[in-house]
């Protein structure tokens, strides 16, 4: 079963622990003491490092782990938060997608489902409100962005092939204007071939030749 055991007896209190945890340098070890400093001096206030524990921000030992880190960045640090919540509640989520959504009524009478008896009613009402406060805090309308993404200055752009030089096709080469009657396309020139008729009659070759002589200069 994925669902903890830690709740805060304050769960008004929850935006200013982290709050205060994102104004303060991490410590190699989140302890009482540590959570004095940051100005949480009631008992009430050291359940908050069960909820740390059990939302993957440290380790069993109190030590911060990368997800505490990640939350350090304020400009996604909600969305991190959302994030150990879902890993945290993941039984809860895995009946409704939605969960983050639930009243404090609603999330206690799923869970009371879930924890089968394990856990008394105050409990299960504490866990629930916790979980309500942490969700108010949270931000599950925005996915959470990779870490790290590829600044420009080390972003490698794709490998290009070489484009062809252009080639203009016969069709679209600019051909010198010639004057009417003579065929010439650069240095190439053409001879034609004349087939006459089979003819005695004078007039018809007179009629041809004429033609060249006025079509072809």
């Amino acid at each position: 079963m994925s669902l903890p055991d830690s709740y805060t007896l304050k769960p008004n209190a929850i935006p200013a622990y982290f709050d205060a945890i994102l104004d303060a340098q991490p410590p190699e070890r989140f302890s009482l003491k540590f959570l004095e400093n940051l100005g949480f001096t009631s008992t009430n206030d050291r359940l908050f490092i069960g909820i740390l524990k059990d939302l993957g921000f440290l380790n069993r030992d109190g030590a911060p782990q990368p997800r505490y880190f990640d939350f350090l960045d304020r400009s996604r640090s909600k969305q991190v938060l959302a994030e150990g919540i879902k890993e945290a509640f993941s039984d809860l989520f895995a009946i409704h997608t939605k969960a983050n959504d639930f009243t404090v009524a609603d999330a206690r009478n799923k869970l009371r489902t879930l924890y089968a008896g394990k856990k008394t009613d105050l409990v299960i009402g504490n866990i629930a409100k916790t979980f309500h406060a942490l969700c108010e805090y949270a931000d599950f309308s925005t996915p959470l962005s990779p870490r790290q993404a590829a600044s420009p200055e080390t972003a490698q752009p794709e490998a290009l092939e070489p484009m062809p030089e252009s080639v203009p096709s016969a069709s679209k080469a600019e051909v010198p204007a010639q004057p009417l009657g003579k065929i010439r396309v650069g240095a190439l020139e053409y001879h034609i071939n004349i087939v006459l008729p089979d003819t005695r009659d004078q007039a018809v070759y007179d009629a041809i030749f004429k033609s060249l002589r006025d079509h072809l200069g």
